[in-house]
């Protein structure tokens, strides 16, 4: 299987246990998914895409993309999409006498064979220049910044560290299995001390998450042997594409749910009797928290949140 050249390192795990788990970052993991979308994805929308007059429509359909409904953890540059298509359906925001443009750019981008990350955008740029592709980096660039300016100290979720080290204690292999670009994962899980259970960090430049399960895990442990831990639909649906276990973490529900894999789930996985009805009872826990249709009305009447297919 072909792979990235910065997933290298995943290639080259060598198993050191019968079990491998690979955990999801931020909202996850990290408590950083809030206030990286609160403080900074949000108003930089607002900025970049001239949404001043809907600023409070921008806001609350932002927070419902990124964090409250079936899309959250959604990628970047598919939650901008979401986030425009979203506003553009909304009656709030034509009463306002707003139009928000179409971007046939951004569409271009997400259909095109670039991988939806900050280098995949900056080939797709040379080789389809244009003032809306400008635009595009330069919201991500501003993106970036604001988070590299605000988003400090914001550490592990209560009950992480304990549950790793109880992995480790287990001989668990570990990684971590991000859409955050790789050095803000390695800043982030170096400065609490996490790294030193992860065997990789895998961020945006090594793939998406199923891949870097792929790349990890699939034929050097056996499939029932193989966790995802995430707190987004996108990770359950990348468990469910590799064929491996998958334990969610329940967004506002944080603490409880990394307890629950410690003292239960964990040696559910262990010992064989994690799949099947035990798995499932999780997700349908899980599906429940994430509405899938918007709280507004909307010009088509259509309220069902599309979902977006992902490379």
């Amino acid at each position: 299987m072909t792979h990235p050249e910065a997933a290298q390192p995943l290639v080259d795990i060598v198993p050191t246990s019968k079990y491998f788990v690979g955990i999801d970052s931020d909202g996850c993991a990290m408590d950083a998914m809030d206030i990286k979308h609160l403080e900074c994805f949000t108003p930089a929308y607002i900025q970049a895409w001239d949404l001043q007059p809907v600023s409070t429509l921008a806001r609350e359909t932002a927070v419902f993309v990124n964090l409250g409904s079936i899309t959250r953890g959604l990628n970047r540059w598919l939650a901008l999409r979401q986030l425009l298509n979203l506003l553009r359906d909304r009656v709030e925001v034509a009463e306002r006498g707003v139009t928000i443009p179409e971007y046939p750019e951004l569409d271009a981008f997400i259909a095109s064979e670039y991988p939806l990350s900050d280098k995949g955008l900056a080939a797709f740029a040379g080789a389809n220049p244009s003032e809306t592709v400008d635009r595009m980096i330069a919201w991500g660039d501003d993106v970036n910044k604001r988070i590299g300016d605000m988003v400090h100290g914001a550490g592990p979720f209560p009950g992480v560290r304990e549950a790793m080290q109880a992995m480790q204690d287990a001989g668990v292999d570990q990684i971590v299995v991000s859409a955050t670009p790789v050095h803000s994962l390695e800043y982030e899980w170096n400065a609490h001390d996490l790294a030193k259970f992860m065997k990789v960090i895998a961020g945006q430049e090594m793939g998406s998450k199923a891949e870097h399960v792929q790349y990890g895990a699939k034929g050097k442990y056996d499939d029932d042997k193989i966790m995802l831990i995430g707190d987004a639909p996108g990770d359950r649906d990348a468990a469910a594409k590799v064929d491996c276990a998958y334990y969610p973490i329940l967004p506002g529900n944080e603490k409880f749910s990394w307890k629950r894999f410690k003292e239960e789930a964990l040696g559910k996985f262990l010992d064989g009797t994690f799949a099947g009805e035990y798995q499932q009872a999780l997700i349908d826990e899980f599906n429940s928290y994430l509405p899938g249709e918007v709280p507004w009305e909307t010009i088509s009447g259509v309220k069902a949140v599309p979902m977006p297919k992902v490379k």
